[in-house]
C-alpha cells in the first residue's frame, strides 16, 4: 500500500512539472496516427485497385506486361513493410537521404519525414485488406456493372469499393489504433511523441515506472477512445434499424400491369377481367367435379 502511495505521489510530480510535454505528446501522435492512417488506406486502396485489374491470355502483350509489372512492384512493396519493423523503416527513409546524396538531400521537416514512414507501412497492410474487401463481394455484381457497360474502374467507384469499405472498416479502425501505439518509435529521428516525451522526463528524474504508468494510462485513454468512435462510426454506416419494405417497384408498374381507370388490370383483383377469368376456372373445376 506504501508502494502505491509513492507510486501515486511521484506520478503527481511529473504530472505537475511535464503536463504540457505529456499533452502536447499526446497531440501529437494522434494527429501522426490519424493522417497516416488516412494516407495509408488511399495508398492501399490504389494498390487495392491495380492488383485487381482483370486480365486474359487474349489481351494484348504490352498490357500484360504492365500489368504483371505492376503486380510484381505491390508484391515487393506489400512484402518488404509488413516484413520489417516500423523503427528500421524510420532509420531507413530519414537517413538513407542524406547517405547516398552526401548530405546534399535530407529531410528538412520531422513531420514530413514520420508522416512518410507511417504512411506506407499502413499502405502495406491495407493493399491486403482492399484486396481481401474487393475479393469479398459477389463476382455476380461485377458482371452486373459490365453488362450495363461499366469499366473496371468506373465498377470499383460505384459498385465494388462502397461495399468493400464497409467490410474493411474494422480493419482500418485497427490500423488506426495500431498507428496510435506504434507511433512510439518515431522517437529514432527524433520525432517528438509521447513516447519521446517519457523519455525526456525520464533521463532528467530518473522516475522510471512513475512515467511509464502515466504512458500506461495515456495510450490507453487513446485506443480505448478511438475504438468507440470507430464503433459508432461502423453502427452509422450500416443505417437504422427500422425500416419499411419497398412493395411496389416503379419500374415494373411503368412496363405494362398499370391499372385502368375504369377497367383495372389482369392482375387487379377488382378488375372485371380478373373476376370473370377466376369465374370461369371455378367453373371448369365444378364440372370435372360432378363428372
Amino acid at each position: 500500500m506504501q508502494k502505491l502511495i509513492e507510486l501515486g505521489s511521484d506520478m503527481a510530480s511529473l504530472w505537475g512539472e511535464y503536463w504540457k510535454s505529456y499533452l502536447n505528446g499526446i497531440a501529437n501522435t494522434l494527429i501522426l496516427a490519424l493522417v497516416a492512417t488516412v494516407i495509408g488506406c488511399l495508398i492501399g486502396f490504389v494498390c487495392g485497385i491495380l492488383q485487381t485489374i482483370p486480365h486474359s491470355k487474349s489481351d494484348p502483350p504490352v498490357k500484360r506486361f504492365f500489368l504483371a509489372l505492376i503486380r510484381v512492384i505491390v508484391r515487393v512493396y506489400v512484402e518488404v513493410f509488413r516484413g520489417t519493423p516500423m523503427i528500421l523503416q524510420a532509420v531507413f527513409v530519414y537517413y538513407a537521404l542524406p547517405y547516398f546524396t552526401n548530405n546534399q538531400v535530407r529531410f528538412s521537416n520531422v513531420w514530413l519525414a514520420a508522416i512518410v514512414v507511417v504512411s506506407i507501412n499502413t499502405g502495406a497492410y491495407m493493399a491486403e485488406s482492399v484486396r481481401g474487401g474487393i475479393l469479398s463481394i459477389d463476382p455476380g455484381q461485377t458482371e452486373g456493372a459490365k453488362a450495363i457497360g461499366m469499366n473496371h474502374f468506373q465498377t470499383m467507384r460505384y459498385v465494388i469499393l462502397p461495399q468493400a469499405l464497409r467490410n474493411i472498416m474494422p480493419q482500418i479502425g485497427n490500423n488506426f489504433i495500431i498507428n496510435i501505439k506504434d507511433t512510439s518509435v518515431m522517437f529514432i529521428i527524433a520525432f517528438t511523441e509521447f513516447f519521446a516525451v517519457h523519455r525526456g522526463a525520464v533521463g532528467a528524474t530518473y522516475k522510471y515506472f512513475p512515467s511509464a504508468t502515466i504512458e500506461m494510462i495515456g495510450y490507453l485513454c487513446m485506443t480505448l477512445t478511438a475504438s468507440f468512435i470507430l464503433r459508432w462510426v461502423e453502427k452509422k454506416m450500416d443505417g437504422s434499424d427500422n425500416y419499411e419494405l419497398v412493395k411496389e417497384d416503379q419500374l415494373v408498374l411503368t412496363s405494362g400491369t398499370y391499372n385502368h381507370p375504369q377497367k383495372g388490370s389482369p392482375f387487379d383483383e377488382k378488375s372485371k377481367e380478373y373476376r370473370e377469368r377466376l369465374e370461369q376456372e371455378l367453373k371448369h373445376g365444378r364440372n370435372r367435379g360432378e363428372r
